[in-house]
């Protein structure tokens, strides 16, 4: 039998720590081709290239593997990926693993994510994987037979055209990991502000702070999940209508 043909990408760059891991598990799992960011790109969210050309080369990294480097955003390595590099459609799009969350409000600045959600918009399956450590150091190998797990009952049984997971890990080791659960995304947000600084030439500059506010601690959602020692598994769609409100807006506009 012809194995998957499985298309690993993510933001953090082609030599990032977390998708060599991905790359290394998926490899025993598939046919794999890697098309990633040659340089990171956290917090792009769905951004694309526009305005600037694109160039590609393919490298070589340890495994069986294929290695495409691109100077592009996450999306960009989907769409290139598909039009230019994969002998046809993959069977599974993965992207990650992420340094760092990507639960609850982060999924929509995700980079990681929004080649996941690119994936699904082209009715692919798809995950996106995110380990709660930011450190390049991070030990990534301790969930390996969970994402391996959730990879191989996703090709298994497929998911409903336009659906795709949104995979967060806790920072744990594999046995304090309790196991997985499907959860909604939690209502959280980021509490911002822009900290003002002068530089040597006494020209103001400022730097993005602030802290994460979970409002959230509802049984079902990710950020609990995650608090408690589970890894959390959220569907996610590119359809931002509100269906709910639909039918209240028309009696409003009449």
């Amino acid at each position: 039998m012809q194995k998957p043909l499985i298309l690993v990408t993510n933001d953090d760059g082609i030599t990032a720590p977390g998708i060599r891991h991905l790359v290394e598990f998926m490899n025993e799992i598939g046919e794999v081709i890697v098309v990633a960011p040659n340089s990171p790109q956290s917090g792009k969210g769905h951004a694309i290239t526009i305005n600037q050309t694109l160039t590609f080369e393919e490298i070589s990294l340890e495994g069986p593997q294929k290695d495409y480097s691109l100077s592009g955003t996450p999306v960009d390595c989907v769409k290139f990926a598909l039009d230019k590099i994969l002998p046809r459609k993959p069977d599974l799009v993965v992207s990650g693993i992420n340094h760092g969350a990507n639960s609850s409000i982060n999924v929509i600045y995700s980079g990681t994510m929004s080649a996941a959600v690119e994936a699904g918009v082209e009715g692919l399956q798809a995950i996106g994987f995110s380990l709660l450590d930011f450190s390049w150091d991070a030990d990534f190998s301790q969930a390996k037979e969970y994402i391996q797990n959730i990879v191989k009952k996703v090709l298994e049984n497929p998911l409903p055209k336009g659906i795709v997971l949104n995979v967060n890990i806790p920072k744990l080791l594999k046995d304090e990991i309790k196991g997985v659960k499907v959860c909604r995304q939690a209502k959280a947000k980021w509490e911002e502000n822009f900290d003002e600084r002068i530089n040597p030439h006494g020209k103001k500059y400022y730097w993005l702070t602030g802290y994460f506010n979970n409002m959230d601690s509802g049984e079902d959602a990710d950020e609990t999940a995650l608090a408690n020692g589970y890894i959390s598994i959220v569907p996610v769609k590119f359809d931002l209508t509100a269906h709910e409100e639909l039918e209240n807006l028309r009696k409003m506009m009449e």
